[in-house]
């Protein structure tokens, strides 16, 4: 296994991302905001600084952690937003060698409601396919979009979308009602969901969380990795034990969550003491369970 991270929780400017990552030990950053924006929406020119400065810093992008099909976007937004989001990722994925990129299948309508599912799985199918055809791999993540309903859900993008591989969060079925049982729908179990589409699993996310306090959607609280709800020694363990050899990457959201919409600036000093506390855990973690990672 290797450890990689979004270091743009620990500062939006690469620099102190790399900073942050080699304090850790680490050569891997999973590419989401740098420098303010997306990687794959920032100008040409602006990309090619950062690809030369990553570079120059020896960092690799295992992992591209885009907006394609996330939870901030319905599924009638227009295609053709999707579309563009690819053209402008293909070549910067090619450009920093990177095989790996994160998308989802838009976001959950309220339950009972028409959740448009042959839209989805039309469009999840064009942006697998326009990323195989590119000899990438497009993975889905079971944050808060219709995949994350369950992991019945997540098993029928798999049958529905060829070629289809998943990245699995460890925290995110810890705020998610699980949509496949009785109401009233309880809490998903992370290690109960894991084990259902473990044999899809190609790259892995590492977050902690306690349940939602009643009435409310977000964690009542993000912890370090195995300190909360979301079974990360057993998932760890059970990775380990099944020879998995893909990548771990820790999304804290201990200080900064990125659902959050209030506005408020973050305390980028908080934030990088944080990144760097959670990934010092997680390396102290991988060690006491035994896990060689590279």
């Amino acid at each position: 296994m290797y450890l990689t991270g979004f270091a743009d929780e620990a500062a939006r400017d690469l620099d102190t991302q790399i900073k942050a990552t080699k304090e850790l030990g680490w050569t891997r950053i999973s590419a989401r905001g740098v420098n303010g924006a997306n990687i794959h929406e920032l100008s040409d020119a602006d990309f090619h600084a950062v690809a030369d400065q990553l570079d120059e810093a020896g960092i690799t992008i295992p992992e591209f952690g885009s907006l394609i099909g996330n939870w901030a976007k319905s599924i009638t937004t227009d295609w053709d937003l999707t579309v563009a989001e690819i053209e402008r990722a293909i070549p910067r994925m090619q450009r920093l060698n990177t095989k790996l990129i994160r998308i989802m299948s838009y976001a959950q309508e309220p339950w009972g409601q028409d959740q448009h599912e042959e839209e989805r799985f039309k469009r999840l199918r064009e942006i697998v396919a326009r990323f195989e055809d590119a000899g990438l791999s497009a993975l889905h993540e079971n944050c808060m979009n219709w995949g994350g309903f369950s992991a019945e859900h997540t098993l029928r993008l798999i049958d529905e979308v060829p070629g289809l591989q998943l990245i699995f969060d460890t925290a995110n079925p810890v705020f998610q009602l699980d949509r496949s049982k009785a109401e009233p729908f309880p809490w998903q179990d992370p290690m109960e969901f894991f084990t259902q589409v473990k044999e899809h699993i190609a790259h892995v996310h590492i977050k902690d969380c306690t349940n939602p306090p009643a009435g409310e959607t977000e964690p009542e609280k993000y912890t370090l990795p195995g300190e909360g709800q979301g079974k990360v020694r057993e998932i760890l363990t059970a990775l380990k034990d099944m020879g998995y050899q893909g990548g771990l990457a820790i999304e804290p959201h201990v200080a900064t969550v990125f659902h959050a919409t209030d506005g408020e600036e973050p305390n980028w000093q908080q934030c990088y003491d944080s990144y760097v506390e959670y990934g010092h855990a997680t390396n102290a973690l991988v060690k006491e369970l035994g896990i060689t990672v590279s």
